[in-house]
């Protein structure tokens, strides 16, 4: 029979599939087998409990005995956890060891207590032919240590699995060593419950959020991503808990934010407490002195040093050395560099330490580090850590959270969002100051000892008002990506127009309109700049004031994103004047928006020019100013995409994903992610785009950003339809047309450049009827005025192209031609290659195939040099039929055969199956359709042959989808090259052509 109770903690058995395969092995084994000894080690809270559970529930499922005998925390009786475990005892009366035991020569090192015989007969013949766990075996006394030692040593005359669970770094040396010595010589086998993986963290924390038992679960209900990416929340997740499965749980039961590790374990610590109840029930059997050094420890951070622990508990420096040590014997601290550094076990014991702590230890002791180490000269942010427990009872807090916050602003938003509020929250609502001295501390234990030197007051005289504060919080709400509740917070500011000086209320009309834009309201951001902007002298004083720029950076923006460049430009460029001595970051971004503008929709040689300038102030910022200004980088990268300078792009880009970490500015994040989507799929990185598109759209709908997250969505239609190709083209391009259905259109940028993506997600798929609707209905008709004026010669082309699919030529030609005039105004080398293209498919279609070919090879060419693999190989494919027909079928395949290297290679499955399709669309034969010798191409012999049979212009035209015109033309080209006048001769003239070229 089993005796032992079922393993209580919930949650599902996860990640130890390897150790249960090894556990049923040795059960299945044990029947008539020699039995065996396990080993189980691993962390504190790696499942070694939940592991030997597991043992037992098998072996109960096999019908075999089995004990299960935890060793007591603290033992009352020598052999506890044999007593507790066979009662009532077999055999003889059970012996009684005397008050020696435990002593040396008497269980202790090198000794074996005389009564360890009987336990060990006894046990054996209770487990015989079962399993027997003994479990927390680091906690045994001595004498039961003396049992086990023998049972690995001999287990007895029948067959026994011993199962052997313990924390080496507190097992006694002698089980240390015979477990080792057990291992070398094969008697014994290792299991060590390592760190789970991310598959089994998943799982934990699906039950977590299904079951209602932690919070911080639900911000990882979303795992989905590309490929089988896994929510970001979740890998944070498990590097914060080590894979531990009991940091798991203690992580989400205190409702984790993964922005504001390892600062704070979460929002709840209550439910943290009662989560950690074992880890309190360690801390209980701490003796006083060694657990105010816990505390202590707690309020001072790791690594902590051991003088700051006996200077702020008070202990002196003999008796924490005791204390600690006590600590190292109870695994609870462990050593944490040199110099007498330690830290706990994990961060989270820490935390739980200090959530268990009383409030009037913590305030004193937070007090007397904040002396400490303000005297040491730290840095405003670890000072901030105390303050943060000091906010509303010591007013030097406030100043240092405030200073702190400002710092942290663009590198962990989150931080500054809590320390900013805690001030907030501590002040009065009136205008009262916040930042004074920091008084005398008073009490017991605040004056330090005076071979350590007095600690002079933290801090100076500065003040922080309470308005001050607010647009901070404002600000740093912005950065973390909380953007409505940065709105509400800049509109209270907004709303008490007649308290703020004019320099605050230009402040306050910018962060207005920054959070809006941010949102997406690009008329209520605009509107609100516009009236911010109103208030500013004009013309600009040549030193236009930092707030002043600001603000007109901002409205610039705005403009920017809805598409209306033209309108800003003039006040931008009348700001770049009037800077004056303007700090070099805003005279960066100022000029770099500009330079945006001008690529957008700008003279090309002029904005070549302005965006090369652009590129060296760029470069010249060191990485700390260029992360106080992300916009920068994302504007610079989007700007040289523009004029197609792709390298410079993913630089800038990454550059500035770079400096957007730490959960900062993820609005500017999504940005560059989306203009790293964009070149990795113009690059061929498709699985890299994915992936980015997937980061994207993910962080826009976490602020709250609609029209961001729909062009992300857009951007990963048309890369899966170049990854898997046009068999699941139909859920890709589904997917886009639901982001667009809710964009409205003529929402400028974003708007159109989701439209253009779905168009090609269209044409890609096979559908250009669908693709020339969505171009015509959301690029304002047939010239596509609307869309963006440096992409819109491809654009016309593409639309040429699904007219001429369509059997629509004569639309064709019109939107061709408009196509190769404005690219010959922007005369950008990739929208040529495109306008190319685009007229090789046309004269392909009336037969002008050598034209045809020609134009080919030069796009072709083209998109090779600039470094797009994936235009390259389409390119190659559209060609290869026209080739076929002029040069034979040999050069053909070769252009297939390329094609569909490259497809394969940028796993572009999309490019693989067209080459396929068509290689077996090519007429069958050894010299293709249509041979050098052959008079007449391939869409000429169609035309006359129809025409031979009796059809007239317009009947060919209605069957070839062609207009009545291009039919006409196709037969004056017959005519011509047959030597004919009229369709009476012409049958005879095609057979006498056929046979001549056979």
């Amino acid at each position: 029979m089993i005796v032992a109770a079922p393993y209580e903690e919930g949650g599902p058995f996860v990640g130890r599939a390897t150790e249960t395969a090894l556990f049923a092995r040795l059960l299945g084994e044990l029947p008539g087998g020699p039995g065996a000894v396990v080993a189980v080690s691993g962390e504190p809270g790696t499942g070694k409990t939940r592991l030997v559970s597991e043992v037992l529930r098998l072996a109960r499922a096999a019908g075999l005995p089995g004990l299960h005998a935890p060793a007591p925390r603290v033992a009352a009786v020598p052999f506890q956890v044999f007593r507790d475990v066979l009662v009532p005892v077999p055999g003889p009366a059970v012996p009684a060891c005397t008050a020696t035991c435990g002593r040396p020569g008497h269980g202790g090192p090198g000794a074996v207590c005389p009564h360890s015989g009987y336990w060990h007969d006894a046990v054996t013949r209770r487990a015989a032919g079962g399993v027997l766990v003994l479990d927390d075996a680091h906690r045994l006394d001595s004498c039961s240590l003396g049992v086990l030692l023998r049972l690995v040593r001999a287990p007895g005359p029948e067959p026994i699995l011993l199962v052997v669970a313990h924390r080496p770094r507190q097992s006694a040396p002698a089980l240390r060593e015979a477990l080792e010595h057990g291992t070398r010589s094969g008697v014994v086998t290792r299991v060590d419950c390592g760190p789970l993986g991310a598959d089994a963290v998943a799982r934990l924390v699906e039950y977590s959020a299904q079951s209602g038992r932690s919070p911080g679960a639900d911000g990882a209900r979303d795992t989905g991503g590309a490929n089988g990416r896994q929510d970001d929340f979740l890998v944070r997740l498990r590097q914060a808990s080590e894979g531990n499965p009991h940091y798991v749980r203690l992580l989400l039961a205190a409702d984790w934010d993964p922005e504001q590790w390892p600062d704070s374990p979460g929002r709840d610590v209550v439910a943290l407490l009662r989560e950690a109840s074992a880890t309190v029930a360690e801390l209980d059997a701490l003796s006083p002195s060694a657990a105010l050094a816990a505390r202590t420890a707690s309020v001072l951070g790791e690594p902590f040093r051991l003088d700051d622990v006996a200077w702020v508990s008070g202990l002196g420096t003999e008796a924490t050395l005791d204390a600690i040590a006590e600590n190292v014997r109870a695994d609870v601290m462990r050593p944490a560099g040199p110099g007498g550094r330690m830290a706990f076990r994990h961060p989270v014991d820490g935390h739980v330490v200090h959530a268990g702590s009383d409030l009037a230890f913590r305030l004193r002791a937070h007090r007397r580090a904040l002396r400490l180490i303000a005297a040491r000269g730290a840095s405003v942010h670890e000072q901030a850590r105390h303050a943060e427990q000091l906010a509303g009872t010591d007013p030097v807090a406030a100043r240092i959270l405030y200073e702190s916050a400002v710092r942290k602003t663009s590198t962990a938003p989150e931080t500054a969002v809590r320390r900013l509020r805690l001030t907030l929250d501590a002040l009065p609502p009136s205008e009262a100051p916040a930042g004074a001295a920091l008084p005398e501390d008073v009490g017991r234990g605040d004056q330090r000892p005076a071979d350590e030197g007095g600690a002079p007051p933290t801090g100076n005289d500065t003040v922080v008002t309470r308005t001050e504060l607010e647009f901070a919080h404002c600000r740093a709400l912005i950065a973390a990506g909380r953007l409505t509740e940065a709105r509400d917070a800049a509109h209270h500011l907004l709303a008490g127009s007649d308290t703020l000086s004019p320099t605050q209320l230009l402040g306050a009309h910018g962060l207005c309109a920054e959070a809006e834009r941010l949102l997406c309201r690009y008329e209520e951001a605009e509107a609100i700049a516009g009236a911010g902007v109103a208030l500013l002298p004009r013309p600009f004083p040549s030193a236009l004031s930092p707030t002043g720029a600001e603000l007109v950076l901002r409205y610039g923006l705005v403009h920017a994103l809805r598409g209306s460049h033209d309108q800003v430009r003039p006040l931008l460029r009348e700001a770049s004047g009037a800077l004056g001595a303007a700090p070099p970051a805003m005279r960066v971004a100022l000029r770099v928006l500009i330079a945006f503008c001008e690529a957008f929709s700008g003279d090309p040689a002029e904005a070549a020019r302005e965006v090369t300038a652009c590129a060296r102030l760029v470069d010249a910022l060191p990485d700390g100013m260029a992360g106080h200004t992300p916009d920068v980088l994302a504007l610079m990268g989007c700007a040289e995409l523009y004029l197609e300078r792709f390298v410079d792009a993913r630089r800038h880009l990454s550059r500035g994903l770079h400096a957007a970490t730490g959960g900062a500015q993820k609005h500017i994040r999504a940005h560059q992610l989306l203009g790293l989507t964009m070149t990795d799929q113009w690059g061929g990185r498709l699985d890299d785009a994915l992936g980015k598109a997937d980061e994207a759209e993910r962080l826009a709908r976490q602020i709250g950003a609609p029209d961001v997250a729909n062009l992300a969505t857009a951007m990963r239609s048309t890369t899966l339809v170049w990854a898997r190709g046009r068999r699941h083209a139909a859920e890709a391009v589904a997917s886009a047309a639901r982001a667009v259905d809710t964009v409205t259109l003529g929402r400028g940028w974003w708007a159109t450049s989701a439209i253009s993506l779905l168009a090609h997600a269209q044409m890609l798929g096979g559908d250009p009827v669908g693709c020339a609707r969505t171009l015509l209905d959301g690029g304002g008709g047939e010239r596509l005025p609307e869309v963006q004026p440096t992409f819109r010669p491809s654009l016309l082309a593409l639309l040429a192209d699904a007219a001429l699919a369509s059997g629509d030529a004569a639309r064709a030609e019109r939107v061709l031609a408009d196509a190769e005039s404005e690219a010959g105004r922007r005369n950008l080398p990739l929208q040529w290659a495109c306008v190319r293209r685009g007229r090789a498919q046309m004269c392909a279609a009336i037969g002008a195939d050598a034209e045809a070919v020609t134009l080919f090879e030069q796009a072709a060419e083209d998109f090779r040099g600039a470094g797009l693999p994936l235009q390259h190989a389409w390119t190659l494919v559209a060609a290869a039929r026209t080739v076929d027909a002029v040069r034979g079928r040999d050069a053909a395949t070769a252009l297939l055969d390329t094609a569909e290297a490259a497809g394969r290679s940028y796993g572009a499955m999309l490019v693989t199956d067209e080459a396929e399709r068509v290689r077996r669309s090519l007429p069958r034969g050894p010299g293709g359709s249509g041979r050098p010798s052959d008079p007449l191409s391939r869409r000429e012999r169609e035309v006359a042959e129809l025409a031979a049979s009796g059809l007239r212009s317009r009947q060919i035209a209605e069957r070839l989808f062609l207009s009545t015109r291009t039919v006409d033309s196709h037969l004056a080209r017959v005519y011509r090259k047959l030597n004919v006048s009229s369709r009476l001769g012409l049958a005879g003239a095609l057979y006498a052509a056929y046979e001549g070229s056979s």
